[in-house]
């Protein structure tokens, strides 16, 4: 099993410590325990969002900074805390999507200002790709083959890589990757591939998540399974938020 998404690879639903199937134990993953879990960790992501949105000032945007760099910075260590200590995820998890929503609610803001709307805009689309790509992934639509899961995984993992050089050319003085940024064309396509990419990693994310309530997968699973559907999510919101901005910048 692959997913593109960092904290759902091959090996997250595996049973480390005895390798025992666990499907008939009441302290077993389940579909619903981790829905449950996911509404939770988003219901954590909007109040702490809309904690940073009320602080943010139009005439002092440069002050909600520091939630902006904290959110982020702080849940990208608790994210990689989550990955390598997985048993945590039921304390680590709640941290992350609050630490992440401090960020997204600064940035939210500091968008919306940019462009009245656009933050229910890309809400409303984030929310309908999901419903839509559940549906036809439990439809039978589309199936998370091998290939498929191969061809998300590399896209994913390349988009990564150019964010990573990109982030680096910028702190060493370069002016990295201009596209990326960029309203024209090629920028716009690029938003357009990245959205694409974070809205397939979702249907990895489904069948992994199905696939460890299948193996009987450890309970505490549930709050990871959960996290790494919210990792995406917020990934997803935050490239069709800039996609957007994008379109409306050539307005």
């Amino acid at each position: 099993m692959r997913s593109g998404n960092p904290a759902l690879n091959e090996k997250t639903f595996l049973d480390v410590g005895s390798g025992q199937v666990l499907v008939h134990d009441d302290k077993a993953m389940t579909l619903n325990g981790t829905v449950n879990k996911t509404g939770l960790l988003l219901l954590l992501v909007v109040l702490t969002a809309s904690y940073t949105w009320s602080l943010f000032d139009p005439y002092n945007p440069g002050a909600v900074m520091p939630w902006i760099w904290g959110g982020a910075i702080g849940g990208f260590v608790v994210a990689l805390v989550t990955v390598f200590k997985k048993a945590w995820a039921p304390f680590t998890a709640p941290l992350y999507a609050a630490l992440e929503g401090l960020f997204v609610g600064a940035l939210s803001a500091w968008f919306e200002l940019q462009f009245p709307g656009i933050v229910m805009q890309a809400v409303m689309l984030t929310f309908g790709v999901l419903a839509a790509l559940l549906l036809a992934y439990k439809s039978g639509l589309i199936k998370a083959t091998e290939n498929f899961k191969l061809g998300v995984v590399a896209a994913t993992g390349g988009i990564a890589l150019l964010y990573l050089v990109n982030i680096g050319m910028r702190l060493f003085g370069l002016d990295g990757f201009g596209f990326i940024h960029e309203s024209g064309l090629l920028g716009i396509g690029f938003s357009v591939f990245v959205v694409i990419i974070a809205a397939l990693n979702l249907v990895l994310d489904f069948d992994f998540i199905e696939s460890g309530v299948e193996a009987g997968a450890p309970k505490y699973m549930e709050w990871y399974g959960a996290f790494g559907l919210v990792v995406t999510l917020i990934w997803l919101y935050l490239e069709i938020l800039r996609l957007l901005a994008k379109l409306q910048s050539r307005d």
